[in-house]
Order: C-alpha cells, then sequence, then structure tokens
C-alpha cells in the first residue's frame, strides 16, 4: 500500500522537477515549443501543398469532363467518327481562328513585359525539338515513325491550353496563351513539316501560309498594333463562335482518342510522352524561377509546356504519308496521362 501511494508522489515530484528546470532555464521550453511549432508547420506546410495539388486538379475537371464526353460519345451514340471528323474541321478552320483573331486583337500587349515569358516557351520549345529527336540515335525507330512521332514531343494541344488558362486568368490568361501560340506554333509546323516533307522548302512554306491558327493570330496582332479593332457586333460574333471553339475542340481530342497503333512502337511513343510531359514543363519550371516573370506569366509557360501533343498532328502525319495509327495512339496515350501530370505541374507554380 505504501509502495502505491508513493507512485503518485513520484511523480508529482518528478513533474515538479521538470518545472522546475523549465522555470530556471526558460531556452529549454522555448526549444520544445519549437519543436512543436517545426512539426506543426511541416503538417501544414504538407496540407498546403495537397490543397494546391488537389485545386488544380478541380480546375482541369471540366475541361477534362469534356474530353471524356466526346469519347463517350463517339462510342456509344450515333455520333461516329466521321461525323467528329466534320466538328474537327470546323472548329480548326472557323470556330478557334475566330477565338484566336478576337483575344489578340482586343487583347493589351506590352511586348516588353512579355518577351521573357515569350523567350522562355520558345526555349522550352527548343529544348523539346532536341531531346526527342534523341531518340533516332537511343532507340533507332524506323525512318517513317521517326518522321511521324517527332512532332508529338514538342507540338501541344492549343484547346486545352487556351481552356486551362482562361481558368488561370480570365480575358488576360486567355490573351498571354494566345500570344504564346502565335509565336510557337509557326515554330512548330516548320519543324513537323520539315521532318514529314518530301517536296522541300516550297512544301513547308505552303503548309505554313495556309495554317488558320497562324493566319488568324498574325491578323489580330497586326490590327491590334496598327489601332484597328471591328465593330461591336462583329466583336460579339467573333467571341460567340470563340465561345463554342473551346467546348467543342475538347470534345473533339476525346472523340480522337484510340490506341490501335501502339504496335511496335511503343519505345519510341514512351520516349517523346515523357518529354512533353515531364522533361518540358520541368525545364519550363526550373528557368522561369530566375526569369522576370509574373505568375500568371509563370503560370501560362508551365501550362503550356506541360500540354499533351497536338490532335492534328495525326492529320499532319496522315496528310504526309507518315504512320498515321502511330501518332494517334501517342495523341491518346499523352492525353489520359496529362490528366494526371498536368494538374501536379499546375500546383508547383500556384
Amino acid at each position: 500500500m505504501r509502495r502505491a501511494a508513493g507512485k503518485p508522489r513520484a511523480r508529482r515530484n518528478t513533474a515538479c522537477h521538470a518545472a522546475g528546470i523549465l522555470k530556471k532555464y526558460p531556452s529549454v521550453s522555448a526549444l520544445g515549443c519549437t519543436f512543436h511549432d517545426a512539426r506543426q508547420t511541416s503538417r501544414c506546410d504538407e496540407n498546403d501543398k495537397t490543397n494546391e495539388t488537389m485545386s488544380s486538379a478541380l480546375l482541369l475537371v471540366p475541361d477534362f469532363s469534356l474530353i471524356l464526353i466526346g469519347w463517350l460519345l463517339v462510342r456509344y451514340t450515333p455520333f461516329d467518327r466521321g461525323f467528329w471528323a466534320g466538328v474537327e474541321r470546323l472548329v480548326y478552320f472557323v470556330l478557334f481562328p475566330a477565338l484566336l483573331l478576337q483575344s489578340t486583337n482586343s487583347a493589351k500587349f506590352d511586348f516588353s513585359s512579355t518577351s521573357a515569358m515569350l523567350g522562355l516557351a520558345l526555349l522550352t520549345m527548343v529544348f523539346g525539338m532536341a531531346t526527342g529527336y534523341l531518340v533516332k540515335w537511343v532507340l533507332r525507330p524506323a525512318p517513317a515513325d521517326f518522321a511521324s512521332g517527332l512532332q508529338t514531343a514538342f507540338r501541344f494541344n492549343s484547346y486545352i491550353g487556351l481552356a486551362l488558362a482562361a481558368r488561370l486568368g480570365n480575358g488576360e490568361g486567355l490573351a498571354l496563351m494566345a500570344l504564346v501560340v502565335g509565336v510557337t506554333v509557326p515554330l512548330c509546323n516548320v519543324v513537323a513539316v520539315w521532318a514529314l516533307a518530301k517536296h522541300g522548302e516550297a512544301r513547308v512554306l505552303r503548309e505554313l501560309v495556309r495554317n488558320p491558327l497562324i493566319l488568324a493570330t498574325a491578323t489580330g496582332l497586326v490590327t491590334n498594333l496598327l489601332g484597328l479593332h471591328p465593330p461591336e457586333v462583329v466583336a460579339m460574333t467573333l467571341n460567340r463562335l470563340g465561345s463554342a471553339s473551346t467546348a467543342l475542340g475538347l470534345m473533339t481530342v476525346g472523340a480522337g482518342l484510340q490506341m490501335s497503333g501502339a504496335t511496335g512502337t511503343a519505345g519510341p511513343m514512351a520516349w517523346w510522352s515523357g518529354v512533353k510531359l515531364l522533361a518540358m514543363p520541368c525545364f519550363a519550371w526550373l528557368v522561369g524561377k530566375y526569369l522576370p516573370l509574373t505568375p500568371l506569366q509563370y503560370q501560362i509557360v508551365v501550362v503550356y509546356a506541360s500540354l499533351p501533343t497536338a490532335s492534328s498532328s495525326y492529320i499532319l502525319a496522315v496528310r504526309m504519308g507518315g504512320n498515321g495509327p502511330m501518332v494517334a495512339a501517342t495523341i491518346s496515350a499523352m492525353t489520359v496521362v496529362a490528366i494526371v501530370t498536368t494538374p501536379v505541374w499546375l500546383s508547383l507554380v500556384s
């Protein structure tokens, strides 16, 4: 009984002794609080990072949901691939150019403040081209496969890019992404057509001159710089057409998903997908830290670098005699994987 009664007294004595130490040496108490605060701060930082990633993923849900809807419609409704091929042409030649024309014509550009952003976008693209080209010596794909697939390492899906930019920065974000599109698409097409061309320089120039995205962006920029703006009625019409392009463009991406052409080309496809979804955004993220970019510009460049390859890569490959099924499979694989990777990159620059 005495021993049992002594245990509480011992505990009280130990507690009193510890309290005395804390009074005599307050730094010990402060150290304990510091450890506690550090653990608490670490937990808060981890929670913040998780919340940022979740917020970025939720930001992309509406756009990737439209891709899913397109995929479901082409498989479970009478709207077959023939129907969606017509929709894709409508978006590519009419609706999407209207969006680019209106956004670049109405935007207020300060090229002195966007030069760093555009320079990083071009540098990132050149990095993707060079890294994608290395597969020729590393994996040695067939010449036709290499010429067709190289473009998938650096081209990007403008439909998804503009939709995400509008969510990130509303009109300003849309205008910045449109400017990036206008500057990088010509270089994209030059290299892509060059790799597939059979008739030299004349074929490359003809493809560039006929590209509706380049024409619309160039027209919008030139008229903007000259101070020429359409009447309000025309501007409203262009806005309506542009609004339709975003949803329909994303749905056509989903309708075009297919993996049947991946046989025998998994190695090069994985290489180009890694370049586009991992290496390019990592390059933009690291280099962008040391450039005078606004937070929105930084987000736009990293998102641009993380986008899956352009759905029009398939059209170009087929039209110029390349391996169309392989390109279609690469587009599909990148688009699906980007549902996971793009929110991660976006959370890093949020």
